[in-house]
């Protein structure tokens, strides 16, 4: 497929998991096609790179957030960032995708030009400018900005005579040991930072606006050791991965359809794990229902065996001020810090501020329609990976990249070199990752719409999802042509 005037056929770009996943079912499912990564950053890992605060995990178990095709060996279910940079890098040796990645190249703009049927990508590498030729773009970036996190524009700042530290950009010579550290902020950072910093001999306040609803979850899975000893690893991972896809699925599932029992089975849980009922109802009560945002893991029940221990404390309330010495909320309390942290939240930032047009003429996001979940309607030979909110990112990364491979085989094996998402109804008003999270909220005027019906939509529903797409008709939405001229 490739040419003289194309560096390769496949174009993915960002490195981290599901750039990952996606070179590996290009070179599975498509072994015909050349492919490159190109990376921003100095390593892969995306995410998993980016943040080295204390205690940085995975979010969800990972025998989930591993891919499919490797199988996790590890102890523990929930996984520490180190270990995953690990696993990501034993995975590019095992299969040779390390080379194919370009680091150090961050894409700034990307132009597809009707005539040729080629993308012309513009990067940036070491200060200088350089351009790939690609017949198909995937972009793998995530929806995170990676340089500007949500600020939430706390007064009083510049008054603070301590430090302030965002956890995107950890110091990595910051000792927390004998220091007062507040904690704004009641997400998956917070929770996870507050009993990281404790273990670490600082003594913690987490301050939050709104409580969110924390559920325990062992980091270890005794089912994987009793699979791992009674079958080959393969196997092994495969089941731990249907089954904790199936828990994780039945929890959100359960959450919206019996929201008031499973509030009263979350604040049992935090009863239990705190060992006080006031404090659950006054901290770990949110005014909204289960699932509403994103549900918290505490592993172990970490953060609340901190909080039991005395050795963390929690604030309910909004914040009037940062002081001199620390934070005042609105009902007069003051938190007293050498140290704030302010885990606020992050930005969203889809397709990684790349500059996309078609034919010179500028993509807006939300002016466009998403077809499956993986591609947006009126840009030709171009896909993106958006991982569920609900369920492990790489669930859906994976499910992504398996259809696009599917496009990729039929382009390349018919006389056709051009396929565009073609969406003819009226205009949907809905986001595509409709959640009420507040850096989900902040960002859905950028966010590319979703319609209510397959092909046009992505639904946070494993089952009904994965249904719809890995069965999807390659006709119903996507319209297959020649170049409009040929040359090269």
């Amino acid at each position: 497929m490739v040419s003289s005037a194309t560096d390769c056929d496949v174009l993915i770009i960002g490195a981290g998991i599901s750039g990952i996943d996606a070179a590996y079912r290009v070179q599975e499912q498509c072994p015909e096609l050349s492919y490159r990564i190109v990376e921003a950053r100095e390593r892969i890992g995306g995410t998993w790179d980016l943040f080295r605060y204390p205690g940085v995990r995975s979010d969800s178990d990972f025998f989930t957030l591993a891919f499919p095709f490797h199988p996790w060996r590890g102890e523990n279910s929930i996984v520490d960032g180190d270990e995953i940079l690990d696993y990501l890098d034993e995975v590019l040796t095992t299969y040779g995708i390390d080379k194919h990645i370009s680091y150090r190249t961050r894409v700034v703009g990307a132009d597809w030009s009707g005539g040729d049927a080629r993308w012309t990508v513009k990067t940036v590498i070491d200060g200088g400018e350089q351009q790939i030729r690609a017949r198909f773009v995937i972009v793998c970036t995530g929806y995170y900005d990676y340089e500007q996190p949500y600020d939430a524009q706390i007064p009083g700042r510049e008054r603070f005579t301590g430090q302030i530290i965002h956890p995107q950009f950890w110091p990595q010579d910051f000792e927390p040991d004998g220091k007062r550290i507040a904690v704004i902020g009641s997400g998956a950072t917070a929770v996870t930072l507050v009993p990281s910093l404790v273990k670490l001999g600082a003594r913690v306040t987490m301050v939050q606006r709104t409580p969110s609803f924390i559920l325990a979850e062992p980091r270890k899975d005794p089912v994987a050791g009793l699979l791992r000893s009674k079958l080959a690893p393969a196997r092994a991972h495969q089941i731990m991965r249907v089954k904790n896809t199936a828990l994780q699925w039945g929890l959100y599932q359960a959450c919206r359809r019996a929201p008031k029992t499973m509030r009263k089975l979350l604040r049992s849980g935090a009863i239990s794990g705190t060992g006080s009922e006031t404090l659950v109802d006054t901290h770990f009560n949110p005014p909204y229902n289960p699932w509403d945002q994103r549900l918290c893991i505490a592993p172990g029940g970490d953060l609340f065996k901190a909080l039991k221990d005395g050795g963390a404390q929690i604030v309910t309330g909004n914040i009037r001020t940062i002081t001199e010495g620390g934070i005042e909320l609105a009902d007069g309390t003051t938190v007293s810090a050498d140290v704030i942290v302010t885990a606020t939240g992050l930005s969203i930032s889809l397709l990684g501020k790349i500059a996309l047009t078609v034919d010179g003429e500028p993509v807006n996001g939300a002016d466009t329609v998403v077809f499956r979940g993986a591609m947006l309607s009126g840009v030709p030979n171009f896909a993106f990976c958006v991982g569920y909110i609900n369920l492990s990112f790489t669930v859906r990364a994976d499910m992504t990249a398996r259809l696009v491979t599917r496009i990729l085989k039929r382009l390349s094996g018919h006389d056709r070199s051009v396929v565009v998402p073609v969406y003819t109804g009226p205009h949907p008003d809905r986001p595509f990752l409709d959640m009420q999270s507040g850096y989900l909220r902040r960002g859905a005027a950028l966010m590319p719409r979703s319609a209510d019906d397959y092909p046009w939509t992505m639904a946070q529903n494993v089952v009904r999802d994965s249904w719809h797409t890995n069965r999807a008709d390659l006709d119903d939405g996507l319209v297959w042509t020649k170049p409009r001229v040929t040359s090269g």
